[in-house]
């Protein structure tokens, strides 16, 4: 059984077909910011995507130059792989019907491969809660095919609730969980993190980031509840917190000395795929980090880069707001308006 209440369910289609901006929009930060003048003489940059799936993708989707070209800059690429790979789905039923997730071992690789992402410089989450979607074997056959195509993965229950990954000169801890399921949770329990209470993980990292899969879907701003559970885990030395589940984008805070983007909206339909457009909106999360002896492991910026996924020929075509014109590019550039303050953090003085 999922853990879902019913609130929440009666309130996903109608949250789907419109996204909802309600919600407190106080206290949150621009969509970009420098927090440290002057900037440190060597950084290293991780770049945040969101939910990868193939429910809105018959073929391999497309990606703008400009992506591409962002992506290239990152020293490690971290997102949530939000579907099981698997080549023959158990759940055939509900699979078609969309309501389990799964995508070939094959079309993961070739979207990967269109996207530029090499998967030496790529870490997946699978704490979210379409884990079991294709059962137990499902799910070790997900396991197997990350490490079959050379993919870090993270937040699994065996490996402890903090993995360690070396990026260039930092040593950074990621702690990927979930608070949602939509199987039973004996399912979940040995397999998948569920935990979310920060004090017992391991510290002695330069970095310790937080990647929780959190929040309700369709709604751009986070619960308070949410935020409550982001100033727990900044009080217990989480520097970095990057969210999914929302499958919108969602705005950033900034919690004393650390950075919460708390939902990256999808980077590869997990919907159907004609989705209103507002579900469309996705955003890479790019993070540059200090790693000069003094300042190691302290955010320098922050930068949420939007970009759309428009409809192809069976798949979509990943493009930048910019990339955007006409009515579109309004309507996108509105609605990012109305979740992320301005101007950009440290013009005119530091955020700190």
């Amino acid at each position: 059984m999922s853990n879902y209440p019913l609130s929440y369910k009666l309130s996903w289609l109608p949250r789907f077909l419109k996204p909802s901006l309600g919600g407190d929009g106080n206290g949150f930060a621009p969509m970009a910011g420098m927090l440290m003048e002057p900037p440190p003489r060597r950084t290293v940059r991780l770049a945040f995507i969101g939910d990868i799936s193939a429910v809105a993708n018959g073929s391999t989707p497309d990606f703008d130059p400009a992506i591409k070209a962002l992506l290239g800059t990152a020293d490690l690429v971290i997102g949530n792989c939000e579907s099981p790979v698997v080549d023959r789905p158990s759940a055939v039923l509900g699979t078609r019907l969309g309501t389990h997730h799964a995508m070939s071992e094959r079309f993961l690789a070739e979207a990967l491969a269109a996207a530029g992402l090499a998967r030496e410089k790529l870490v997946l989450s699978l704490a979210n809660n379409h884990a079991l979607d294709q059962g137990v074997a499902g799910f070790d056959e997900t396991v197997a095919a990350l490490k079959r195509l050379g993919i870090r993965s993270i937040g699994l229950a065996a490996d402890g609730p903090v993995q360690a990954v070396k990026v260039g000169l930092l040593n950074v801890g990621f702690a990927a969980f979930t608070l949602w399921r939509n199987a039973d949770e004996s399912l979940f329990a040995g397999r998948v993190s569920m935990g979310s209470d920060p004090a017992g993980w391991p510290r002695g990292f330069d970095l310790l980031c937080a990647v929780p899969h959190w929040d309700w879907e369709f709604r751009h701003f986070p619960r308070a509840g949410t935020r409550a559970l982001a100033r727990r885990l900044a009080g217990q030395g989480v520097g970095l917190i990057a969210g999914h589940h929302a499958h919108v984008v969602q705005p950033v805070e900034l919690i004393g000395e650390t950075v919460v983007a708390y939902g990256l909206g999808d980077f590869l339909g997990t919907a159907l795929a004609r989705q209103p457009w507002p579900g469309r909106i996705g955003g890479i999360f790019v993070v540059d980090v200090s790693a000069d002896v003094e300042t190691r492991g302290a955010i320098a910026a922050y930068r949420m880069h939007p970009f759309v996924r428009l409809r192809g020929s069976g798949h979509e075509r990943l493009v930048p707001v910019e990339g955007l014109e006409g009515a579109m590019r309004e309507r996108v550039e509105r609605r990012l308006g109305a979740i992320f303050p301005s101007p950009l953090v440290g013009e005119g003085g530091s955020a700190r």
